[in-house]
């Protein structure tokens, strides 16, 4: 994939040209270092992206003019943002002129080739997708976790973890930091809109097909047979009233992209590259919200009162574990919901060090498009003028 050359230190914003250099000193300088930030959303019609513009009018009021971009079947349209209506725009040259910070919610492929030009134009780029997760010069950041690492974009570009991965770090960061985290076991049961709108379409058509049948599900094939296939479907085999024991693209040795994705981004965000850790990707019949089994193990032994306390007080966080008057996370109570909620908090059985947790969170809030927002906040407060 192509970068930028050379390095760019953690650029102020809002407070230069078109071209990335610093602003006049002087009353001119002072003027444009009071400007509201510009931001740019590439992907802002798609199923994170709608989440993301959306967000926006949640937040704290720091942007002034805000770019939507998709791909052809969203340009024209317009999208209600921050109170206006905005009109979704094309990439093409000179897109990114003025623009402060660019969210990409885009495919990889659009990524690799647009981030570097929204950098050469003067932007910080925040990319959402896995196009530079592991590239040695990009910091994976959780605001959570290692905010200060935002800072640390040796070529313009600051990366956001996988859904999978942030529900999970968000609840081990500061558990590792009081019990030293040794080993993880994860088994993480992915949502059908981990596959954007078409995975969702999907299920739900799927769904339709089998509901009124009250036999389907009970003899071999009978499933496959009565799902309709289609040309776009992105599943390998109904994903209605089943699961399926795989999510991602084949990677080596049996495993898949989701998998070895969530093993590495762990490793990088809690600075642990040598962590063993073993994970199992599912999808499963559920619109939105992954959810983790976790068997943790650590070089000191857990207190599970001592590890509820840590877990009440970390952001973005919410303990939710009272199984005996049936309280506990689920995907169906979380979506629309910010926070890792954590429930099943025990300690393993046969493991003295081991703790089993179970981890519910929206794929498409924090999972996604809230962490590229907090993100992009992090990096326009480094401008005492938008703190």
């Amino acid at each position: 994939m192509t970068v930028p050359g050379g390095e760019h230190p953690a650029r102020t914003v809002g407070t230069t040209g078109t071209n990335g250099a610093t602003g006049a000193t002087g009353t001119a300088g002072a003027a444009k270092s009071a400007r509201r930030p510009t931001l740019a959303v590439i992907g802002a019609t798609g199923a994170v992206g709608r989440v993301l513009v959306e967000l926006l009018a949640t937040r704290a009021d720091m942007w002034g003019e805000v770019r939507l971009f998709a791909g052809p079947e969203g340009i024209g349209t317009e999208v209600p943002v921050l109170g206006r209506a905005e009109p979704v725009r094309a990439l093409e040259p000179g897109c990114f002129e003025g623009v402060d910070i660019a969210l990409f919610e885009a495919p990889e492929d659009v990524v690799e080739h647009w981030a570097p030009l929204a950098v050469a134009a003067g932007a910080v780029a925040v990319d959402g997708s896995a196009a530079f997760r592991l590239h040695p010069d990009v910091p994976l950041v959780v605001p959570e976790i290692n905010p200060s690492a935002a800072r640390m974009r040796r070529i313009g570009i600051v990366a956001a973890p996988r859904c999978a991965t942030l529900v999970l770090t968000v609840a081990l960061a500061a558990l590792h930091a009081e019990f030293g985290l040794s080993r993880l076991v994860v088994t993480a049961a992915l949502a059908a809109s981990g596959r954007g709108r078409i995975g969702v379409d999907t299920l739900r058509r799927q769904t339709a097909e089998v509901a009124g049948d009250p036999t389907v599900g009970t003899r071999t094939g009978d499933l496959r047979r009565a799902v309709s296939e289609q040309d776009d479907d992105p599943f390998e085999a109904p994903l209605a009233y089943n699961l399926l024991p795989w999510a991602g693209d084949a990677a080596e040795e049996g495993w898949s992209s989701e998998e070895l994705g969530l093993r590495n981004e762990t490793r990088k965000i809690l600075g642990l590259p040598e962590l063993p850790i073993s994970a199992t990707c599912l999808r499963v019949p559920v619109v939105s919200g992954h959810s983790l089994t976790v068997h943790a193990v650590f070089e000191r032994e857990p207190d599970v009162h001592r590890v509820r306390e840590i877990l009440d007080s970390s952001a973005g966080v919410v303990v939710y574990d009272d199984p005996d008057k049936g309280e506990y996370p689920t995907p169906a109570d979380v979506v629309g919901s910010d926070p890792t909620w954590v429930g099943r908090v025990r300690r393993s059985l046969d493991e003295p060090n081991g703790l089993e947790l179970f981890l519910c969170g929206d794929n498409l809030r924090k999972g996604a498009a809230l962490n590229c927002v907090q993100i992009a906040e992090l990096v326009a407060a480094e401008d005492p003028a938008h703190a």
